[in-house]
């Protein structure tokens, strides 16, 4: 089976997020902004598998809009969180980085398959 970048980026991505969203709640008491990351973060990798599974083409590329978007609004929310400083500047850049590339690949596959219709 071919290597999926995507895929397993978002996987690692979720993994990260799942971290964040530990020590949100156990260090800095944070229970709201915390439960937002966690779905917007984890839903980009639920996404994505979808669209692997996709029944044709347009459901593929709707799943893969789906997760940019939830990339998006998980971008939102850590620069919420780095604003509100429950995440250090140091941290914030780290998953940042992460989410923005995720971003830029999902970007780009969508731009693709658009540009093949």
């Amino acid at each position: 089976m071919k290597e999926n970048i995507i895929q397993q980026k978002s996987f690692q991505f979720a993994v990260r997020i799942i971290n964040l969203y530990k020590y949100l709640i156990n260090d800095k008491k944070e229970f709201v902004l915390s439960k937002q990351i966690l779905r917007s973060g984890t839903s980009i990798g639920a996404n994505i598998e979808e669209s692997i599974g996709g029944q044709s083409e347009k459901d593929f590329l709707s799943k893969l809009s789906i997760a940019y978007k939830e990339a998006r609004e998980t971008i939102y929310w850590l620069k919420l969180l780095k604003e509100t400083d429950y995440i250090s500047k140091n941290e914030f850049e780290s998953i940042f980085n992460e989410a923005d590339e995720i971003c830029k690949i999902l970007a780009k596959i969508i731009i693709t398959l658009k540009g093949k219709k």
